[in-house]
């Protein structure tokens, strides 16, 4: 009995601790998903894992263990479809985080059922290929995407012209409805044909640009 309570509470602890590592990375981004998530994510199909084992050892069930912790990996993708977005602009976010949900899943599984060098191998190589990939599609994105909001649309194309000088790349920008909700708001994308060094703050010194974020 006390060898089942020692299990249990070390791979709980360890989906927790894993769960954790891969959710701050997520949180850090201002992701949907984010450490709490992931957690409870990886401590749950940790727990299918457990629950599947109990009940084989302790009936004595000789039936398929796997089938609880299959329907976890299969599910999850319903958690994970939440998660992406298409943007205004056409662009599509969330696959990395919905990905992302999706491995976390596996590895309380893997967890679960006492596989600690699967697990660990593959958060490791998880957490690596979320950073270090991160910054190298980061550099190698050959447009730069900008959301801001004017508080005039009279004054759209003094505007636009003004931001020519801010911005002296080629870039275009298409109308949307303020994201902020705000009616007396119109909201702009503007989609620049390279990355730019520039601090976008800077373009809030133009009168009547009352918003300005990347994308």
């Amino acid at each position: 009995m006390g060898n089942i309570v020692l299990e249990t509470v070390l791979r709980s602890f360890a989906a927790v601790i894993i769960g954790s590592l891969i959710g701050s990375e997520r949180a850090k981004h201002g992701r949907a998903a984010g450490m709490r998530t992931h957690i409870l994510v990886c401590l749950g199909s940790c727990m299918t894992s457990m629950t599947s084992m109990f009940v084989a050892n302790t009936f004595l069930n000789n039936g398929d263990v796997f089938r609880i912790s299959a329907q976890v990996i299969s599910g999850i993708g319903f958690l994970g479809a939440g998660m992406i977005i298409l943007k205004n602009n056409n662009v599509i976010t969330g696959l990395t985080t919905a990905a992302g949900v999706w491995t976390t899943a596996t590895i309380g599984v893997a967890l679960g059922y006492g596989y600690y060098i699967g697990a660990i191998t593959v958060t490791v190589l998880f957490l690596s290929t979320i950073i270090l990939f991160a910054k190298f599609e980061q550099k190698r994105r050959s447009a730069e995407v900008l959301y801001l909001e004017i508080d005039n649309a009279y004054k759209l194309n003094e505007i636009i012209k003004k931001i020519e000088i801010y911005i002296t790349e080629n870039f275009t920008y298409q109308i949307f409805a303020a994201k902020s909700g705000n009616v007396n708001n119109l909201g702009i994308v503007i989609v620049i044909d390279k990355r730019i060094e520039m601090d976008i703050s800077e373009l809030l010194k133009i009168e009547n640009i009352v918003f300005v974020t990347k994308e």
